[in-house]
């Protein structure tokens, strides 16, 4: 029962902190309230026992990403009027489809896990004893190719990143 509360409360304030991210109109105040649902989100892990997940979310969300966040938010000029003009080229529909597609897909998934036969994620006891042997087996066996590509596509981002700062200034 006890768990069960602790699970709402924390359901809640991750939902709430994360309205608040997107209805504030400081932005500084908005990357707060991410650090907030961060948190919220490490609490929520220490609670599933994947404390390295959680360690990893407060380390590497709630302290890097949100610093880069905050230096975004302070080099890009916010004073500035917004454009008169819109863009001829953007299409509307485009968005509402990808939405549409988006929305299809998680409806997907709530039915094939009402329909998929129940199976037990806890099939090991010491689960949250060799909880981060597990996650590095796991990374560097099952998901090898997928961590590589998504540590390749980073690396692009980062250099496309630099490229495009290094034209500014």
């Amino acid at each position: 029962m006890g768990e069960a509360i602790a699970f709402y409360v924390l359901a809640a304030l991750i939902l709430g902190f994360a309205v608040l991210v997107v209805s504030t109109r400081n932005t500084v105040h908005s990357v707060l309230y991410l650090v907030l649902n961060f948190l919220a989100v490490a609490a929520l892990y220490v609670m599933l026992t994947a404390q390295f997940l959680a360690v990893i979310q407060v380390l590497v969300y709630a302290g890097g990403i949100v610093v880069l966040y905050l230096f975004v938010v302070m080099l890009v000029n916010l004073k500035r009027p917004p454009e008169d003009h819109s863009a001829p080229q953007r299409k509307s529909w485009v968005g509402a489809g990808l939405g549409l597609l988006v929305l299809g897909e998680l409806g997907g998934i709530v039915a094939y896990g009402r329909l998929a036969p129940a199976v037990s994620p806890m099939q090991n006891t010491d689960l949250a004893i060799n909880n981060v042997e597990r996650v590095g087996m796991l990374l560097y066996t099952d998901y090898l190719i997928p961590f590589e590509v998504a540590s390749i596509l980073l690396l692009v981002a980062m250099v496309g990143a630099i490229i495009l700062a290094k034209r500014e200034l």
